[in-house]
């Protein structure tokens, strides 16, 4: 039997292992906490990884959207500035063609000025005034009218002649100077007017003059004389049939000097017929039309651009079958391209040979007037490409440059026929040399 003091010690160890179950117990329900904890905090540890990676990718999705879209609007900035250099480069090929348009119709300027310019001097002729000759030039001589129409030029001449003359008692070298400066201001030219001066200084020797006041008279001797020279003032178209061939500038007044012929050819009883030519500027054959219409004369046309030397084809056929007296062309003048033009009156010439060998034949060159010198050079210029047998110098009552006549005749050498001092029909009257100096130096 056991003592109160043995059984003491086993209930403590008792007590005590008791105490120690409960303990490992608890550590075990706390380590079993514990591993839950450590669970929920790797659940949530990879719910935050998982967040942070979807975060993550989110982010990365959206910088490569935003590169996309950078990459996109680059895409179109470049296509936008491609398509605008290409515009560019459309609109100077564009340019460049037109350009090579312009070039090669020539309807350059100058063609278009002079057409348009010659388009509004038919229109202030023809619609504006066509009754006028008859009835308020009439009572005039050609004489006053000439010398009303030479106005300008004269007053270029003859006020400073007249003023020199006055102020020089005895005829000198320096007297002579002065009258060169004068003649060559009025567009009689440098080579004519040398001449002029050498011819007057012989006459007033072998007249035995001195007195400057009557230089005035013998000068004018000697511009009749040099004008008499060359000059043959009647139109080769008395017999029939004849044909006049007409050349000259677009703006020299073509298509009205051939008017006015056709009128006064018909008032002399003539049959007359006109071909229109003129196939390269706009509104030639329409104003053509127009005074056939006027005149009463029968007008061969084609359209606009057609072969030149085919409309006179046509014309010389009409003309013989109607037995026309007269067969009046007009043509095309092209001076920015004398090869073009050389070529296409030596066309029409060949058909003229060939067709109508029968005919006599008259080539007149219109000049403008007002252009002075350079109605000179285009008078060379077509004298090399065709055989011109007479000129006609319109718009003499339009400017200050009449002694152009003067060098025409002298360098030139082909006779002035016919002189147009007015826009009337009658004011196109034959040259005469007596009356022109008369009227040109008031004497």
């Amino acid at each position: 039997m056991e003592t109160p003091e043995e059984k003491a010690p086993e209930t403590a160890h008792s007590i005590g292992g008791e105490h120690t179950g409960e303990a490992v117990q608890e550590t075990a329900a706390a380590d079993e906490t514990n591993e839950e904890v450590v669970a929920e905090t790797a659940v949530e540890a990879e719910e935050t990884n998982s967040d942070a990676a979807g975060s993550s990718q989110e982010a990365e999705g959206e910088s490569q959207l935003e590169a996309e879209l950078e990459t996109e609007a680059e895409t179109q900035v470049k296509t936008e500035v491609e398509s605008e250099t290409e515009a560019i480069v459309e609109t100077d090929i564009v340019a460049e063609v037109k350009t090579d348009a312009v070039l090669e119709t020539g309807v350059a300027d100058e063609e278009l000025a002079l057409a348009v310019e010659e388009e509004q001097e038919f229109s202030h002729e023809i619609l504006d005034a066509p009754e006028m000759p008859e009835q308020q030039t009439s009572s005039l001589s050609f004489f006053e009218r000439l010398k009303a129409g030479l106005t300008k030029t004269s007053k270029a001449i003859t006020d400073r002649i007249d003023l020199l003359l006055n102020d020089y008692g005895k005829i000198d070298e320096e007297l002579y100077e002065e009258l060169e400066e004068i003649l060559i201001t009025a567009d009689i030219g440098m080579e004519t007017t040398m001449s002029l001066i050498d011819d007057l200084k012989k006459a007033l020797v072998e007249r035995r003059i001195s007195d400057a006041s009557q230089v005035k008279s013998v000068l004018r001797d000697v511009m009749v004389d040099t004008l008499k020279a060359h000059s043959n003032n009647h139109l080769n178209l008395d017999q029939s049939p004849a044909i006049l061939f007409v050349i000259g500038v677009n703006g020299a007044g073509k298509t009205t000097t051939i008017g006015k012929i056709a009128h006064k050819l018909k008032l002399e009883g003539k049959t007359v017929m006109l071909a229109a030519a003129d196939t390269f500027r706009a509104a030639a054959i329409d104003q053509l039309k127009i005074w056939g219409e006027r005149s009463g004369v029968p007008v061969i046309a084609h359209q606009e651009g057609s072969d030149p030397a085919a409309v006179v084809y046509d014309a010389i056929q009409a003309a013989k079958a109607r037995k026309t007296d007269v067969l009046i062309c007009d043509t095309a003048g092209r001076l920015h391209n004398k090869k073009n033009l050389m070529n296409e009156l030596a066309k029409i010439f060949r058909v003229i040979e060939r067709d109508f060998p029968e005919a006599q034949r008259e080539v007149l060159l219109v000049l403008d007037a007002t252009t002075g010198q350079n109605g000179l050079q285009q008078a060379k210029i077509f004298k090399e490409t065709a055989q011109i047998t007479g000129i006609a110098l319109t718009k003499l009552d339009g400017t200050a440059k009449g002694g152009v006549v003067l060098s025409i005749l002298h360098e030139v050498e082909i006779p002035v026929k016919l002189i147009g001092v007015g826009e009337g029909l009658n004011d196109l009257q034959p040259f005469e040399p007596e009356k022109f100096v008369s009227a040109l130096l008031d004497i």
